[in-house]
């Protein structure tokens, strides 16, 4: 029932913008722009036909290949920047330069090494995920209290030990975050590279729906899904931080 009654503000929220959606097509006559109900049927049409679960599959796709890419490096790399100081300073000049360069930009030479398979958007989502991740597990090293560490190094541990029974879980809850922040902007990439490169997924679901006939109830549906897709997402990665391993980092 709480949680019912946390939920009912946005709902509200909800019903009130799509009322105003509704009443601004129906006073403006519009005969392109749709109404909720049309967008409506024009999902259940996408829903039918079998297209729309081959778009999110495929989006899907590209999105956990390039992600799960950056992940496998970019915690490694953070972890070892994090914890060795000639690392960090020989590379984070490097990765402050590259970090700043819109995701976007690097369409053109995504396509010119890649082409316009599945190679370019992944990626894409590889290079736009992997900086936040690297940047807030380095953050999570050098923001390990200096507690732990002495408390360890008390009881004679080795590194190796001190890195796998202290380090590692005192940086997950950044590591997280991180992903988070990766995840987010992997979802928004992909969408933009199927826009440009690609003949499937929800990005060009969009696109096409807008050339083929203007159908922009499909193309409002395509955004909705878009939308709705990110915020499961986000979700799952909310999720993990609430998990036994790091909520104690947020402890009071």
């Amino acid at each position: 029932m709480s949680k019912l009654k946390q939920t009912l503000p946005a709902l509200a929220v909800i019903a009130v913008l799509l009322a105003a959606w509704w009443g601004t097509v129906a006073a403006t006559r519009s005969v392109i722009f749709p109404t909720p109900w049309q967008v409506v049927t024009g999902t259940i049409e996408l829903v039918k036909d079998g297209t729309l679960w081959g778009h999110i599959g495929s989006s899907l796709m590209r999105v956990g290949l390039g992600f799960g890419l950056a992940v496998i490096l970019a915690v490694p790399l953070g972890l070892w920047m994090g914890w060795v100081k000639g690392a960090y300073v020989t590379l984070n000049p490097l990765f402050q330069i590259l970090r700043p360069i819109s995701p976007i930009a690097w369409i053109p030479i995504a396509i010119l090494w890649f082409g316009v398979g599945n190679a370019s958007p992944i990626f894409l989502i590889f290079i736009s995920s992997v900086f936040p991740m690297i940047v807030q597990t380095i953050v999570g090293v050098h923001t390990i209290e200096r507690r732990y560490l002495r408390a360890a190094e008390n009881f004679g541990v080795s590194r190796y030990t001190l890195f796998r029974q202290v380090v590692i879980p005192a940086v997950l809850p950044q590591v997280l975050v991180g992903m988070r922040i990766g995840l987010g902007v992997a979802w928004l990439v992909v969408v933009a590279a199927e826009m440009i490169a690609l003949r499937s997924g929800l990005g060009y679901l969009i696109m096409d729906s807008r050339n083929a006939g203007n159908r922009y109830d499909l193309v409002i549906a395509g955004m909705i899904i878009i939308g709705l897709i990110g915020l499961m997402l986000d979700g799952g990665m909310r999720v993990l931080e609430s998990h036994k391993l790091v909520r104690w980092r947020y402890a009071h």
